[in-house]
């Protein structure tokens, strides 16, 4: 059997034909498969595609644009390929995108919310002093939101304004909101943001609150130290309270600044426990140690000092003189009447001969005297050295300590004594002299380190 001439079919079947040779091609075709063909042959023939027939105006065609060179493009999947590589890239960077938005607009938010959480709770807020006047009642929380902003003691006003309104409207007692009265106030931003509108209102009712104790014979000094330490009030406003607030207690209604007097209210600041609450008005803690003081200097204390011919201050004076020399409340009643014989003696005993009031300007005044305090030390002790050895007659200006009731009452109830002199030995034990010579001699015997 011939085989299949394959190089020919090829041959025949690129030339093109016309439409109307298809029968004669096709009957030909045929004819040689059935001379020889075997069935691998016949296999390979049903494996061969149809030729393609050509009109004429195909074959122009092909003629013409058979010598054109073919630019190789890229296949359709190719095509998908590359798509998905940059729809992937372009994926990859808006992730990245996304999440650095999400990350910057997060921490944005968190640093807001500790700034306002710190202007309520004042976390990281300092003690520092800041003095808030204003002479006409505000009557816009907004607008005592923006000066608060304003002296830096708040950072969020929005947020501010919004918790006042929000406080206000479900807390029904001590309200923080708008109306504030004029007046001149001493704000902390430790204080928070409710504690100083509490303050601004006049009210200080905020949650945590301290008792705290000042010993009879604490200075004005150590009572301002020991607010600042335990965060009642700032310093600064306590010395401004201290030396320029009026108040209408009858206690020192007449006592007014002066000159030569370090501390205005020094006496007057009654020594007891009281309890305070964290970041409270200066001008609310002073007012309480007065009015405890006005309440415990009775009208028999008022009108027995006015028997014996001195004022309220000089009494208070010589009580804490008394408070300061006197080893304990049994000898106080003795260097009261001390004290009393040597001011009914000015000629022969111009100097009350107590160390304590020099003690009282070198050791509680001048550690606390700033570079921008009026006067030194130096010119205090003019007023307050009434040692023997001084020119200082009579009382000092002030009283030089806070004495407490016992001293009070040895100040206006001296014992029955005539002596002029009396000293301490290292025991705490009390020795009286009418005279200096007896005086000089007694100390030889029990305190002989007190000549020297």
């Amino acid at each position: 059997m011939d085989k299949f001439n394959l190089d020919e079919f090829d041959r025949k079947r690129e030339t093109p034909r016309r439409t109307d040779d298809k029968d004669v091609y096709f009957s030909n075709l045929a004819s040689n498969a059935n001379k020889g063909a075997d069935k691998s042959s016949t296999s390979k023939l049903n494996d061969i595609d149809p030729p393609k027939i050509y009109h004429k105006d195909d074959l122009a065609s092909k003629k013409t644009t058979t010598n054109t060179p073919v630019t190789p493009t890229k296949t359709t999947k190719q095509k998908k390929n590359n798509k998905k590589q940059n729809d992937s890239k372009h994926s990859v960077r808006s992730t990245y995108v996304f999440f650095i938005v999400v990350i910057c607009v997060s921490m944005a938010l968190s640093i807001y919310a500790i700034l306002c959480m710190n202007d309520v709770l004042a976390i990281t807020k300092t003690t520092s002093s800041v003095t808030i006047s204003f002479d006409e009642e505000i009557k816009s929380t907004g607008q005592m939101i923006d000066l608060l902003a304003k002296n830096d003691l708040i950072e969020c006003k929005g947020f501010c304004k919004t918790f006042v309104k929000l406080r206000d409207t479900f807390i029904d007692s001590s309200k923080i909101g708008a109306p504030y009265e004029p007046g001149m106030y001493y704000l902390n931003g430790k204080m928070g943001l409710e504690g100083m509108l509490l303050t601004l209102k006049g009210n200080n009712q905020t949650s945590e609150t301290i008792k705290i104790t000042f010993p009879e014979g604490f200075t004005a000094s150590q009572i301002i130290e020991r607010l600042s330490d335990n965060d009642v009030c700032d310093k600064a406003a306590l010395l401004s309270v201290i030396e320029s607030t009026e108040y209408s207690y009858s206690l020192v209604t007449d006592l007014k600044a002066k000159e030569e007097v370090p501390y205005r209210l020094e006496g007057y600041l009654f020594p007891d426990t009281y309890e305070f609450y964290i970041g409270e008005s200066a001008s609310s803690v002073i007012k309480k140690f007065l009015d405890n003081g006005d309440s415990k200097f009775t009208k028999e204390y008022r009108d027995r000092a006015q028997s014996m011919g001195y004022t309220t201050n000089e009494i208070i004076t010589i009580a804490s003189i008394i408070q300061k020399e006197a080893a304990d409340e049994s000898q106080m009643k003795t260097v009261s009447a001390v004290l009393h014989n040597r001011l009914k003696d000015p000629v022969n005993f111009p100097t009350l001969g107590c160390d304590s009031t020099s003690f009282y300007i070198t050791n509680k005044v001048a550690p606390f005297i700033s570079s921008t305090s009026s006067h030194t030390a130096d010119y205090y002790l003019q007023y307050y050295n009434t040692g023997n050895k001084s020119t200082t007659s009579g009382l000092p200006p002030s009283p030089i300590c806070n004495p407490g009731i016992a001293a009070i009452e040895a100040a206006l109830y001296p014992a029955q004594d005539d002596s002029l002199f009396f000293f301490h030995d290292n025991e705490g034990k009390i020795y009286t002299s009418k005279t200096l010579k007896e005086n000089k001699e007694k100390m030889q015997k029990y305190a002989p380190y007190l000549l020297h």
